[in-house]
């Protein structure tokens, strides 16, 4: 595994072969291994290990990166040839900043320690382990007579950031994920859980919940399209709030392509919304730093329903205190939440985490003061329609009930949606407890289950 000091050294022989007046090195990789499982058999079992660096070269307002994976001083000596080769036949970029220092804050403002993010059980774990939790999972398909598929894969990895004016930055984690899927003849269950620390996870009971929302979903009743009152499940709830998050970004807000142009500072959700980012919350993950080496700032993206902060790259906070939307935008510091430079995409908060209220209800809670409704489970194949108004549309999938007096009276044929974001964030009538959520169109998050009244689908499917 590679650590801090050993990517020091491999620094310190890039640096002597550059001529370049800055340079900047970001390290990257680690092992993974998936154990994946279809038609209650194990099928496929990789690993794989690799570690790369990414030399970025400056010469004035000229900058450009080259990579390789071998270390040797050839190699070490090549890549930095390539990068400085490259950046001198790029045009000057005027908005280009110097490298940041090594700083102890960036933006002014201290931040939480982040907790630790690697957990040796996880970096441990065999192909032998993953069989065997795959075992228990086929062993509660077989039981219920279903059929089941999906992965179990951990990883370990590092992230780090050197540069020339002395920041040395360094995080390694570990990860661990579970994807079920339970298969009936003509209905579905699906569950999905990640964490650093394996022991988080529980495949049993990941298999019996998925395991009986197929069974109970079996034989689909067919309801007409409409607004219908909805309990999103927080995997629901993550993959379709995650298509709004890069519009808080300042560069996305100066390019013109956010829905928060001229709406920062508005109130545009209900009251009951409150979202930070906050990469030092207990049940987040990754760096405590940006693609630059900046420390993440804890910012409130929204309180009580109003857009209060965007977050910022070091380029985009000296773009924004000189543009035309310096006084629409609330507070312009570095939040330390850019991606590599050079990027056309600037910067977006990646570890969101929903506030819970003081009086939160679980999901047997909202169904049991839902007189009619629908659950949801989880949605996929979910794209943007407006991209103001963030209406989005998608499919519910693998577990989909109907409500009926307090009580979920059968599984239906899934829906096609329509929903614009701001109006569903708008209707949100019960929230749950946030939780570590994951699902399959966006990054993990800490979200809670949301009852949303007039969630508008548009056709039923035919599965």
């Amino acid at each position: 595994m590679l650590n801090k000091e050993t990517a020091g050294d491999i620094f310190d022989r890039i640096i002597k072969h550059s001529t370049a007046d800055e340079i900047e090195v970001l390290f990257y990789g680690g092992k993974s291994a998936l154990t994946r499982f279809a038609n209650n058999t194990i099928h496929q079992n990789v690993a794989e290990r690799n570690y790369g660096v990414s030399v970025r070269t400056a010469f004035g307002g000229k900058t450009a990166r080259a990579t390789t994976n071998k270390f040797d001083d050839e190699s070490l000596r090549r890549v930095v040839q390539a990068s400085e080769n490259l950046a001198r036949v790029q045009h000057p970029d005027g908005d280009l900043l110097p490298l940041p220092g090594n700083a102890a804050l960036e933006g002014g403002r201290a931040t939480p320690a982040t907790p630790s993010r690697h957990f040796e059980q996880t970096a441990a774990m065999t192909p032998e382990q993953r069989a065997d939790a795959v075992k228990e999972i086929v062993g509660v398909a077989s039981r219920h007579r279903l059929t089941t598929a999906g992965i179990f894969s951990t990883a370990e990895s590092i992230e780090g950031v050197f540069n020339s004016r002395g920041l040395a930055q360094w995080h390694t984690q570990t990860s661990s994920d579970i994807s079920i899927t339970m298969l009936a003849g003509d209905s579905s269950g699906w569950q999905k859980a990640n964490s650093p620390d394996v022991a988080q996870l529980d495949a049993v009971k990941l298999s019996e919940t998925a395991a009986a929302k197929a069974l109970r979903s079996a034989n689909p009743r067919e309801i007409q399209p409409g607004k219908y009152t909805v309990i999103l499940e927080p995997a629901a709830v993550l993959d379709i709030v995650g298509f709004m998050f890069f519009d808080f970004g300042g560069l996305s807000v100066l390019d013109q392509r956010s829905f928060l142009n001229n709406r920062v500072g508005t109130k545009l959700f209900g009251e009951n919304i409150n979202i930070w980012d906050d990469v030092a919350h207990p049940q987040q993950s990754g760096a405590p730093f940006d693609g630059e080496g900046v420390r993440r700032q804890r910012v409130q993206l929204v309180e009580n329903g109003v857009v209060k902060r965007l977050v910022y790259a070091r380029a985009t906070a000296e773009k924004m205190k000189q543009s035309e939307h310096k006084n629409k935008v609330g507070l312009i510091e570095v939040t330390g939440h850019g991606f590599p430079v050079p990027n056309e995409m600037g910067e977006a908060p990646v570890n969101i985490v929903f506030g819970t209220p003081p009086q939160s209800n679980t999901v047997e809670e909202m169904v049991t003061g839902t007189e009619r409704g629908i659950l949801v489970t989880r949605l996929w194949y979910i794209r943007e329609v407006d991209p103001y108004e963030k209406i989005l549309t998608g499919m519910t999938r693998d577990g989909t009930f109907l409500i009926e007096k307090g009580k979920i009276a059968e599984g239906l044929l899934n829906f096609r949606f329509n929903q614009s974001l701001i109006h569903m964030l708008s209707n949100v009538e019960e929230l749950g407890t946030a939780v570590r959520a994951s699902g399959e169109e966006s990054f993990d998050m800490v979200v809670p289950a949301m009852k949303v009244r007039e969630f508008n689908f548009t056709e039923v499917t035919k599965f």
